[in-house]
């Protein structure tokens, strides 16, 4: 398998797949590469190359004891970017993906991000507090889920699995195999890695990181988002970044990536083509 070496020396995995028009996919809190499975498929299909990594402490990549802080992860994914040269791309970061994203902007400019996606993302700030009155009670998102995981973590993602995906929501239905596989992805990673990035997740505030978005930006959230409420986050998020776009999927939760899948790929596939032609034109 290929893997690159990033700055402290963890491995990291990658792969790409497909040729055309570049899109790199970065999953989000310890789902690793493998979530982007139904995306993969549609996307490479239609002349799409796209590029996966699982970061630090998820899937195939190492498991170190630190660096899960979004600076780290952030020059992680620039190491993977000029490692496969990639240019004039197009983005898509998932939940945490998403500050990852925002955070790359920052510390390695835009030079190789053509298009910005957000999906599900987590910025701009998550937990309330004096300068964010906006954000979400401690108490209520932070301690409970994190006192699970250190308790019971295979309880907790178990527990969390069915919210995550929006089992009964608007009629959405998942199968007992998909809520599995869904486990399986977070399973997968590190254990101590998972409670400090459950922390930078939460307390990481990336309102400053929104001024570097001037590329074009579309906003992808699922109107019955539990983990991460659209207003809280999405919303914020669309008005920090003038002329974003923001897709609310009525009734979707936060895995939408799976539940709505053939939506999500159809405006993926739009928005990369109909701004690569925009972008070719003299």
């Amino acid at each position: 398998m290929p893997f690159i070496d990033a700055a402290d020396g963890t491995r990291i995995y990658y792969a790409a797949w497909g040729t055309g028009t570049p899109v790199i996919l970065i999953h989000g809190w310890t789902t690793g590469s493998d979530m982007w499975e139904y995306q993969l498929s549609a996307l490479t299909a239609h002349g799409v190359r796209c590029v996966v990594y699982d970061q630090r402490g998820c899937g195939r990549s190492d498991h170190p004891s630190t660096g899960y802080d979004f600076d780290t992860l952030a020059d992680d994914l620039a190491v993977v970017v000029r490692h496969l040269d990639v240019n004039d791309a197009t983005f898509v970061g998932f939940s945490s993906g998403g500050g990852v994203l925002a955070r790359y902007v920052t510390r390695h400019g835009t030079a190789r991000v053509a298009r910005a996606v957000l999906v599900s993302t987590i910025t701009p700030f998550l937990l309330k507090g004096t300068n964010n009155p906006e954000g979400l009670d401690r108490s209520v998102v932070y301690d409970p889920f994190t006192a699970g995981l250190l308790n019971n973590r295979a309880q907790q993602l178990a527990d969390a699995a069915p919210v995550f995906f929006g089992v009964g929501q608007d009629g959405v239905s998942v199968s007992p195999e998909i809520l599995t596989w869904g486990i399986g992805l977070s399973r997968a990673s590190s254990a101590l890695g998972m409670i400090q990035l459950y922390r930078a997740v939460h307390e990481t505030d990336f309102r400053p990181d929104m001024r570097g978005f001037a590329m074009p930006t579309l906003i992808v959230h699922g109107s019955a988002d539990l983990f991460v409420p659209l207003q809280v986050s999405a919303a914020r998020t669309h008005r920090a970044i003038p002329g974003s776009r923001l897709e609310a999927y009525e009734g979707a939760s936060h895995g939408l990536f799976y539940t709505h899948k053939t939506r999500l790929n159809a405006d993926l596939l739009t928005f990369v083509e109909s701004e690569a032609l925009l972008g070719s034109r003299p």
